[in-house]
C-alpha cells in the first residue's frame, strides 16, 4: 500500500508486507507516533481496526505500550535467527507475553448498501489491538518463508524492514515511490555530473 492515510502534518507507510513491520516502520524517516490522535490514525489506517470504530478512549499509556511493542519487535525482526542475546529473549519473552491476549472480536452486519461489512462487537482494548501486533510477529519470526523474505531497504540510511514478497525475490527498497524514487534520482544526478 502507498503513503498516506492520515491526515496532518505526519505521513503513515504501509509498504512493508506485515502489519508488525508497519509499526516498526514509524520511527522513520522522524519519528511518527509522536501522539495519541496519529496512534489512532494508525490503528485505523494499518487495518487493525474497520474503518469508523471509535477510538476515543485511547490515551497516552497506548501511545507508550505501542511504542513498547514496536521496539521489541524491531529488536526481533533486526536480529539474526539464533541469537541467543539477553535483550533478545527479553524481547521475545514480552511479545509471547502480548499476543497470548485474544484479538478484538469482528462481527458481520449489513451496511447502509446491505453488502455485509465488518466491525468490532465493541470498543477495542489496548491489550487486544497489541495481541493482534504481537501474534503478527509471532507469525512473522517463526513461519521459514515470510523470514525468509525479511530484507531491509537498500534506501540510503533506511532502517526499514519488510517482506519480499516479489518475484525472483528482487525488491530492492522498502517502497518504489520513497526510496526507489530517491535512489533513481540520485543515479540521475551523478550521470548528469558526469556527463557535463
Amino acid at each position: 500500500m502507498a503513503l498516506g492515510t492520515a491526515t496532518g502534518p505526519y505521513e503513515l507507510r504501509f509498504d512493508t508486507g506485515r502489519i508488525c513491520l508497519d509499526l516498526v516502520a514509524t520511527t522513520h524517516p522522524v519519528e511518527r507516533l509522536v501522539s495519541v490522535e496519529v496512534l489512532r490514525a494508525w490503528i485505523t489506517g494499518s487495518g487493525l481496526v474497520p474503518a469508523g470504530t471509535p477510538l476515543t478512549h485511547a490515551d497516552a499509556s497506548w501511545l507508550a505500550r505501542f511504542l513498547e511493542l514496536r521496539g521489541h519487535t524491531a529488536r526481533l525482526v533486526r536480529t539474526l535467527p539464533g541469537a541467543d542475546t539477553l535483550a533478545h529473549d527479553r524481547a521475545l519473552t514480552r511479545v509471547n507475553a502480548l499476543a497470548a491476549t485474544a484479538p478484538p472480536a469482528p462481527r458481520a452486519v449489513r451496511g447502509e448498501d446491505g453488502a455485509l461489512v465488518r466491525e468490532l462487537t465493541g470498543p477495542p482494548e489496548c491489550a487486544a489491538l497489541l495481541g493482534s501486533l504481537a501474534r503478527d510477529a509471532v507469525e512473522l519470526l517463526t513461519d521459514p518463508v515470510a523470514r525468509a523474505g525479511l530484507r531491509q531497504c537498500e534506501g540510503d540510511n533506511c532502517p526499514i524492514v519488510y517482506v519480499d514478497t516479489s518475484r525472483g525475490r528482487r525488491r530492492r527498497w522498502c517502497s518504489s515511490e520513497v526510496c526507489g524514487n530517491r535512489e533513481r534520482v540520485a543515479r540521475h544526478r551523478r550521470r548528469a555530473a558526469l556527463a557535463r
